[in-house]
């Protein structure tokens, strides 16, 4: 039965597969990518941060990528490297307006010690 549709092209009835496989492969080729560019130590601090914050690992990778591929990077990227990245990709972002850096501030309750209380 031919309903006029060109060659490889999807049918309705089928789910597109080619876009996931493209994506995979995408994914896959990027996964390679970072374990070629990256040691073990900043490899698992790019994996930490993809936890925390999906986009954020994805602008690193982008940017290690485009690094490695133009020749700007000379040898695997180390931990303190990466950490020096994050650092630049912060100021960067904090010259835009109306963008803080982020801090976390720990507030403690004073005059509150177990040592206070008696039972």
């Amino acid at each position: 039965m031919d309903l006029g549709l060109p060659a490889g092209a999807p049918s309705l009835g089928q789910p597109n597969d080619d876009a996931a496989a493209k994506q995979e492969q995408e994914d896959q080729m990027r996964r390679d990518m970072m374990s070629t560019v990256l040691d073990t130590a900043a490899r698992e601090r790019l994996s930490r941060i993809a936890l925390v914050s999906a986009e954020r690992s994805k602008q690193i990778e982008t940017i290690l990528i485009r690094m490695a591929q133009s020749g700007q990077l000379r040898g695997r990227v180390t931990e303190a490297q990466l950490i020096d990245l994050l650092n630049q990709m912060e100021e960067a972002q904090g010259k835009g307006p109306g963008v803080q850096k982020s801090t976390i501030v720990y507030h403690r309750r004073k005059g509150l010690d177990d040592d206070d209380f008696d039972f």
